[in-house]
């Protein structure tokens, strides 16, 4: 039997995550955004902490500043985002730049470290910049790309990594969520097996981060990259974040060290001496405001927890394929995510006929998703936001809208 509204409302009352939606700014709502695994929802502490900021520790501070703990941010920062979404244990991650330059960084710095190896591996369905960046780094050093073409909907598998693997595979490169499908990836398989063959692994959590549990420490994952403005809510073009493994830390170089990757900051040396933990993959000054969002952001998932909201995800995820087959099957579209909700992130991807046309009636009618050419609509169904009548509704308006 389809799931009623009543039923929709029933569930929300019962949802340990439910006040976490009285957290977020809400101003000339739309009838339901479905879009926070692309841009989350500002938290009302955020513009709060913004306001405060410009007015006191700029406004009122100045340079003062940066001894008042704006030089430690990227590393503070760092430290909480790693152990309330990582799994990481503290000195191992930065928050700063894009996830873009972020990634150029512990590519480069990765192939550095495999000496005598050269090729990189990354999917072909790949997020763009991931495989754009891989083939940069790869002209740059001389190397070369090995493409694996995995299921679009399955993402990559074990069958596909091990035969791309070779004694010359110095680094693989995979995401954790896949950006089109939800597809979660075997994160500590894959490392495992990539690792078996003498390879190092850069992990792209950008559809993970603040959604799913990922534990980088338990499976040995060697580097990481990830972005704060989706499920951590940070706000647009809000400073990323980045991962290295102690043990590879003495030995990472990374291609763009700037001052504030140096030992001493302050000490203006005529030599270069790189800082001792994850500093050390930071370049130029820390993005200060930025940070603020990216605090709230992971505050919220802090004391949310990632496992409850994990659950969520997998509820909220599974009602919606079960009303896109109710609803919308018998009108031509089709959940291209995966249907086990072990094996799916925070999205639900579906496809059909006239799929631009219905996203732009869907976002005339009040429903604002996203949409990935040539013919993809995602449903992103951030935990802490989006409520159960809220996705009841928004697949009500597009049954709707299909049905005229």
């Amino acid at each position: 039997m389809t799931l009623s509204y009543d039923d929709a409302l029933a569930r929300d009352a019962a949802d340990p995550l439910g006040g976490y939606r009285d957290a977020f700014h809400r101003h000339a709502d739309p009838v339901a955004y479905l879009d926070g695994n692309s841009l989350g929802r500002p938290p009302k502490a955020t513009l709060d902490r913004v306001t405060r900021a410009i007015d006191r520790d700029w406004g009122e501070r100045l340079i003062r500043g940066w001894e008042e703990g704006w030089s430690e941010r990227a590393e503070t920062l760092g430290n909480l985002l790693a152990s309330a979404c990582l799994g990481a244990a503290p000195g191992q991650t930065v928050v700063t730049d894009s996830t873009s330059v972020n990634l150029y960084k512990v590519v480069y710095a990765a192939c550095d470290l495999q000496g005598g190896r050269d090729e990189i591996v990354i999917d072909d369905g790949n997020f763009p910049t991931d495989r754009y960046l891989v083939e940069s780094v790869a002209r740059a050093r001389g190397m070369y790309v090995r493409w694996l073409s995995p299921d679009p909907i399955a993402g990559v598998t074990h069958r596909d990594l091990s035969a791309a693997l070779s004694p010359q595979t110095a680094v693989v490169v995979l995401s954790h969520v896949d950006y089109r499908s939800g597809a979660i990836a075997d994160l500590p398989g894959l490392t495992r097996l990539a690792h078996d063959a003498g390879a190092l692994v850069v992990w792209d959590v950008c559809h993970s981060a603040g959604v799913l549990p990922i534990d980088l420490d338990r499976f040995g994952v060697d580097f990481a990259v990830g972005c704060t403005y989706k499920y951590l809510n940070a706000g647009p073009g809000a400073p990323a974040f980045l991962y290295v493994a102690a043990r590879l830390l003495p030995d990472v170089r990374q291609p763009i060290p700037g001052w504030w990757s140096a030992r001493d900051v302050f000490a203006m040396a005529d030599t270069y001496e790189p800082a001792l933990d994850a500093r050390r993959m930071l370049s130029g000054s820390p993005n200060i405001l930025g940070m603020i969002g990216v605090e709230e952001g992971v505050r919220l998932v802090e004391r949310a927890g990632i496992d409850a909201i994990r659950a969520k995800a997998a509820d909220l995820t599974g009602m919606c394929v079960d009303l896109v087959d109710a609803w919308l099957a018998p009108r031509g579209f089709a959940v291209v995510s995966p249907r086990d909700a072990a094996a799916r992130g925070g999205h639900v991807s579906i496809q059909g006929p006239g799929a631009r046309k219905l996203r732009d009636k869907m976002v005339a009618a009040g429903v604002i998703p996203d949409f990935r050419n040539p013919d993809t609509i995602r449903l992103g169904l951030s935990p802490l936001s989006t409520s159960y009548a809220e996705l009841w509704t928004a697949m009500d308006t597009i049954r709707s809208i299909v049905g005229r």
